[in-house]
């Protein structure tokens, strides 16, 4: 997936319809709170295998699917409202979360 030119369409498709002003970091912070709830609202009542089962019913995965765009969607367009480099992000974020969460020991 190519985010930088994803970036890029999110923007086309707003300029499109106007939405600019709109497209605020806390306006869109707002927005991806907001589809990662209606994520979680598809698994809330399933117990956990029937959350790791969910994507076998074909309407249930479309439904994941397109919840699960919706959040990167808008997670996209927030970085890109926040000058975020998502590659430089993702990459810096890993070697912390190495640092301080190491591999366990054996026993």
């Amino acid at each position: 997936m190519d985010t930088q030119a994803l970036q890029h369409t999110l923007r086309e498709f707003a300029a499109a319809r106007n939405w600019q002003p709109f497209h605020t970091p806390k306006n869109l912070s707002t927005a991806l709170m907001v589809e990662a709830a209606e994520l979680a609202e598809i698994f809330q009542w399933m117990t956990p295998e029937e959350s790791r089962a969910a994507n076998r019913d074909a309407a249930t995965q479309e439904r994941i699917a397109d919840e699960v765009a919706d959040v990167l969607l808008y997670l996209l367009q927030l970085a890109d409202h926040c000058a975020i480099d998502l590659d430089s992000a993702v990459a810096n974020k890993l070697v912390k979360n190495a640092v301080k969460h190491p591999p366990a020991l054996p026993a």
